[in-house]
């Protein structure tokens, strides 16, 4: 008879949690697959899982946060600064603590990234209902608030005896290591359950080496997929965060220059080819760059690998309408996108599969040397916006000049630094103009572009990599939003360098209520509703101090670059405001993005962005990849 041990519920999860590794190839050495927990206390977690996680603290720490949503938001980019191959766990209790987590799910959901949450729920038993927070559902019985996180889940499970944990563990930690399933996993744990005993087989505690598996394309997939490419005449790749993922950057680079095929990005895969490759052309679509939309314009095929090809790449399926395209992607359901000419595979190795296959190709000299000039000028561009110290008089900054200052800081910041934002004008400018030559170096949230997830997922990707520089940066709207985890960030010495951009409203929403025709209407402060006391003056650098972090306001570029010396050279948390023009953008690059617009209303302007929008609508394709 197999051994035993008597162990609660929580017990046994903590535990078989603590047990589960993961090979460094760096240091070639043995990682816990959990980087720990983040937890926020209250009746329906603290004494079953509280207590559990206090006996197991050596080993797997946990660590207090001040909001749930944000602590799973850091949770979660941990994970992407990891490439998914590290992560960490979330426990909140029953209630508000528990549907806080919903919109970090729904991240997680979206990016394709692992997170674990373990929100306590309402007693099994019944004998107390309905205590404090329980959500009642008149019609069903079994309904608490957890199961609103079931449509945001990859996997969900409700432990409502103990030794349901023996299946529901082993498969939650597939869909989180798994890289076409990986994904966000809820284990909803009654308080009552959580403390109950249960006698538990050793072996289930055992540690667990998890090996990431890598799918391999279909032999017929290969041959169809190089076959368009040797028809094709002027082939791009549009790199996502798969191949980041997938650690395939030098794969990546060997198919670039060997088959003289010109390499685009996403928000998610840019950093996957440094900023200074000959074939490096910038992000594609509607936050693109003119050299990467104006080959993809004139493409005749499209190799998307390792993205989701939405709308903010593809410029709403109207930015390259004459391509065909063909996918590599290890999710099935991404990998259909490309108009049934597709590869189901690993990007590495996919990429390197492909290669073999396209063995002596190369695409024609001309549009090699067609995209080596637009990656040329693109560069100069950059350089041009990014480049400038001074301004006239009475001008205010926009983000472009202030990317070009943070990077100016720091004479390594394109391979020691890490930007992170993700919501609001930032990710456009930041992704035509941010600079980094190491994978990992650009951390941006845009799948589900969730303001206040900035500074939470600084700390977050700060704990993955303390000794790399985080830089925070974000707009006023997003800081009012979320911004407790500065006062995390001081208290665990995890320190971040925090650039707010004050443009007084949500600067990006009023362009492109402008765009559609609309009146500029609460978005800027100066255009909400307001008592008589006026819009408030906010004073971000004040906040930043009350919660720990050192801070200041500057007046300019030049007393930014000062202060940035100062931020870089402290020892804590430091934050930076500066007040930016929300009306002045890169005008550089981009594309149309499809924003449906009102087909009647009294207003002309109106009108006309609907005349507008009906012609690009008609540039949209529809036959799924093949033209």
């Amino acid at each position: 008879m197999s051994a035993t041990v008597r162990l609660t519920m929580a017990q046994a999860l903590v535990r078989y949690l603590d047990a589960q590794k993961v090979h460094d190839p760096e240091s070639d050495a043995l990682l816990p697959l959990f980087g720990g927990v983040f937890a926020i206390f209250g009746h329906g977690n603290v004494a079953g899982l509280g207590e559990a996680l206090y006996q197991q603290r050596e080993t797997l720490p946990t660590y207090r946060a001040h909001n749930e949503q944000a602590m799973a938001n850091a949770a979660i980019a941990y994970a992407k600064a990891h490439m998914r191959r590290r992560m960490m766990a979330v426990t909140t209790s029953i209630g508000p603590g528990a549907t806080n987590l919903v919109t970090s799910a729904a991240l997680a959901h979206v990016n394709r990234l692992p997170v674990l949450l373990l929100p306590g729920d309402v007693f099994m038993s019944r004998a107390p209902d309905p205590v404090l927070q329980q959500l009642e559902d008149f019609g069903d019985g079994t309904v608490s608030v957890n199961d609103c996180l079931r449509p945001v889940s990859c996997y969900f499970d409700r432990i409502v005896k103990p030794e349901q944990l023996l299946t529901a563990l082993p498969r939650a930690m597939r869909v989180l290591t798994d890289p076409a399933m990986c994904g966000p996993v809820t284990l909803a744990l009654p308080q009552d359950v959580q403390t109950e005993a249960y006698d538990w087989p050793v072996t289930f505690f055992e540690d667990h080496l998890h090996t990431l598996r890598k799918t391999t394309a279909a032999a017929e997939e290969i041959a169809t997929a190089a076959q368009a490419l040797r028809d094709a005449k002027r082939p791009v790749l549009i790199a996502g965060g798969g191949v980041l993922y997938a650690q395939a950057s030098a794969t990546l680079r060997h198919f670039a220059e060997t088959h003289g095929v010109p390499v685009a990005e996403t928000q998610a895969g840019k950093g996957a080819l440094p900023w200074n490759h000959a074939l490096q052309l910038g992000p594609a679509g509607v936050c693109g760059s003119s050299a990467a939309n104006e080959l993809l314009a004139e493409a005749d095929l499209v190799l998307a690998v390792g993205t989701r090809l939405q709308d903010f790449t593809t410029g709403s399926n109207a930015l390259y309408n004459r391509a065909r395209i063909v996918t590599l992607n290890v999710n099935a359901y991404d990998a259909l996108k490309g108009g049934h000419l597709e590869m189901l595979a690993d990007a590495r190795l996919g990429l390197e599969a492909l290669s073999t296959a396209l063995s002596g190709w190369q695409s024609d000299m001309a549009w090699r040397q067609h995209a080596e000039r637009g990656a040329d000028q693109w560069r100069a561009v950059v350089d041009g916006i990014t480049g400038r110290h001074e301004l006239p008089a009475g001008t205010l900054p926009y983000d472009g000049e202030i990317i070009g200052a943070v990077q100016r800081s720091n004479p390594d910041s394109t391979r020691n630094d890490i930007v992170v934002c993700a919501a609001g004008t930032l990710p456009a400018e930041l992704e035509k103009l941010w600079r980094t030559e190491t994978p990992g170096g650009y951390h941006m949230e845009y799948g589900y572009s969730c303001m206040g997830y900035e500074i939470a997922g600084g700390l977050g990707v700060k704990m993955a990599k303390p000794d790399r520089d985080v830089i925070v940066m974000l707009g006023d709207g997003s800081y009012l939003m979320l911004n407790a985890e500065i006062a995390t960030s001081v208290m665990l010495g995890h320190k971040l360098i925090v650039i707010v951009l004050d443009n007084r409203g949500f600067g990006c929403i009023n362009r492109l209520q402008q765009a559609c025709g609309g009146a500029p209407f609460n978005n800027m402060l100066d255009d909400c509703l307001h008592g008589p006391d006026g819009v408030p003056t906010i004073d971000f650098a004040a906040h930043a101090r009350a919660m720990g972090a050192q801070a200041e306001h500057v007046g300019g570029i030049a007393e930014l670059e000062q202060a940035l010396v100062r931020a870089r050279a402290a020892t804590r948390t430091y934050l930076i405001s500066i007040d930016t023009d929300h009306r002045r953008t890169t005008e550089e690059g981009g594309c149309w993005w499809e924003v449906a617009v009102p087909e009647v209303s009294p207003r002309e302007t109106v009108r006309q962005a609907r005349r507008d929008y009906e012609i690009a609508k008609q540039k949209q394709r529809h036959d799924g990849g093949t033209p």
